[in-house]
């Protein structure tokens, strides 16, 4: 089990290395740069544009430079000072912009996970042992609308929702007086208050998914031969049924810890949008559409950073949820 442990770690330098410099050729791909799009911005406007304090910006943030010396620039001063360099449309060091969504993003995908496996996992278990019963076909008819319903459209009942009804402030993950205050417990609980509807909205399609995947994995289970050797032994059912398929079951819950994160941020970005949630997604799809390389690739490259090491958690946790994994690798 230690060999496999190091084994994934060692795979995963190599890797963050690539995604460097796949994330930095990326934010380069699109013609032009940061200045080009203030330019044809400030131009539609009808302002004009003094050459040299452009040639200044250029100098300032090395736009001039070979793309290989940006890269080391900027890659440098992550690894040696910590420092993802500057924003240029913020201009603010991207560091301060970037962890408070972060952090913000974390917990809402941490929730949104927590629902989707709380709801998921024994609705699954259900279907799969209660196949073609009244209850299997109402989940499977839920999940089919959940998987249907767009999210930006959910998004917004919930907003009517929660404004009618609820008489709750609609929009953001705080309540005005909140919004800029500093952290405390009220804060808190005001937050918690306003993240049930981004949690239940994101999670819709994740849970709904979910479900048709622990039901399809569990009844293929359930008709193998250890199952029936099992319950001929006198095994009970619902020890026979969590001892052994269930745990076989689990194993894609557990693979999703890679992705979850990466896939809540692009996938709820137009949900962020609706609902002004300070989250990672907007700002991320704000700095690629103005082409703001260090903010864009720093997200890129700490988004990716965050699903190599969830890939590796997960590694890890199939691993010990199932034995034949590791005396495969």
């Amino acid at each position: 089990m230690l060999q496999y442990i190091l084994r994934r770690v060692l795979y995963m330098i190599p890797t963050l290395f690539a995604i460097s410099i796949v994330s930095f050729i990326i934010i380069q791909l699109p013609p032009g740069d940061y200045l080009t799009s203030l330019v044809a911005t400030m131009a539609s406007t009808g302002e004009t544009v003094d050459r040299a304090q452009l040639v200044a910006l250029e100098q300032r943030y090395g736009l001039g430079q070979p793309i290989y010396v940006q890269y080391w620039k900027w890659i440098s001063g992550i690894l040696l000072r910590g420092d993802f360099g500057q924003s240029f449309e913020w201009n603010q060091p991207v560091s301060s912009l970037i962890w408070g969504r972060l952090a913000l993003t974390f917990v809402l995908s941490l929730s949104t996970l927590l629902l989707t496996w709380f709801i998921a996992f024994p609705i699954g278990i259900y279907s799969a042992v209660r196949q073609y019963s009244a209850g299997d076909y109402v989940s499977t008819i839920i999940g089919y609308i959940g998987l249907a319903i767009p999210n930006f459209l959910l998004a917004l009942v919930l907003m009517y929702i929660a404004f009618k009804y609820f008489n709750q402030s609609v929009g953001g993950l705080f309540s005005p007086e909140y919004a800029d205050a500093p952290w405390t417990l009220a804060k808190v609980w005001d937050m918690l208050k306003h993240l049930w509807i981004p949690v239940i909205i994101i999670g819709t399609a994740g849970t709904a998914g979910l479900i048709r995947i622990m039901r399809a994995n569990l009844l293929d289970e359930l008709h193998k031969p250890y199952v029936v050797t099992a319950r001929a032994k006198g095994l009970s059912e619902t020890k026979l049924l969590l001892k052994y398929p269930v745990r076989m079951a689990l194993n894609p819950f557990v693979s999703t810890l890679g992705w979850t994160l990466p896939v809540l941020v692009s996938g709820a970005a137009i949900v962020s949008i609706v609902l002004s949630l300070p989250t990672a997604g907007p700002l991320l799809l704000r700095a690629l559409m103005s082409q703001d390389m260090y903010l864009a690739g720093s997200f890129i490259m700490l988004l990716s950073t965050l699903t190599v090491i969830g890939t590796l958690i997960s590694d890890i946790l199939l691993a010990w949820l199932d034995p034949r994994i590791r005396l495969t690798q």
